[in-house]
């Protein structure tokens, strides 16, 4: 598959920052048919040696980096596992929240029975942290922005339905009149910021957001 609906926002010899579109995968699925994804057309376009660090849902659009070796892959998947890397979303949310701002502490699980969907699990669910304010309000719908502290599946859309405010166009969590609101999911990754694994260089990279 080309790379004509991919942005390549940076490059150079350590990483890449793309600007995912929505309706892509990050890595293949195990499916033969599902291994069209991110990683796999860089591969095939010119950069065979690209590599993961980490992962946007099919659905969601925005800003991901990946490693162009061993060392900056190691240096930069540290990064985001030691939560040194700096991640802001931008969405739009059901509703009207009570408050501006505020913090959303719930444990996450996978849940089989749903698959692929997750739940708050208050006895085996694994810690989640997300922070939200809102930037604009709207008659039935809100634009906020979700910063996640911790990294989970699906943490930032389970956590808004929460607290009543599935994101908009949601397949997964959102209910009927959120999912016909927006034809898309409107979640996208709209600011990363992590150090070069190279140089050092602290690095920011903003996405305008297509919704």
């Amino acid at each position: 598959m080309p790379l004509s609906t991919i942005r390549i926002i940076h490059q150079d010899d350590a990483l890449l920052l793309i600007d995912k579109p929505t309706l892509l995968l990050s890595v293949p699925g195990r499916a033969e048919d599902n291994r069209d994804c991110l990683v796999t057309r860089l591969q095939d376009n010119g950069y065979p040696e690209a590599r993961i660090v980490h992962r946007l849902d099919w659905e969601t659009s925005g800003l991901i980096v990946l490693a162009r070796d061993a060392d900056s892959h190691r240096e930069l998947s540290r990064q985001f596992h030691d939560r040194e890397t700096e991640k802001a979303y931008t969405a739009l949310c059901w509703g009207q929240p009570e408050q501006d701002s505020g913090r959303i502490e719930l444990p996450l699980r996978y849940d089989p029975p749903t698959k692929p969907r997750h739940v708050v699990d208050h006895e085996q669910g694994k810690h989640a942290l997300t922070y939200w304010r809102v930037l604009e309000r709207h008659e039935h719908y809100s634009r906020v922005e979700l910063t996640p502290i911790t990294g989970r599946s699906h943490q930032l859309r389970v956590h808004m339905l929460s607290i009543g405010h599935p994101l908009l166009g949601d397949r997964l969590y959102a209910h009927e009149q959120a999912l016909q609101a927006h034809e898309r999911l409107c979640l996208h990754a709209s600011m990363l910021s992590l150090t070069h694994p190279q140089s050092g260089e602290r690095l920011r990279f903003e996405s305008p957001v297509p919704f």
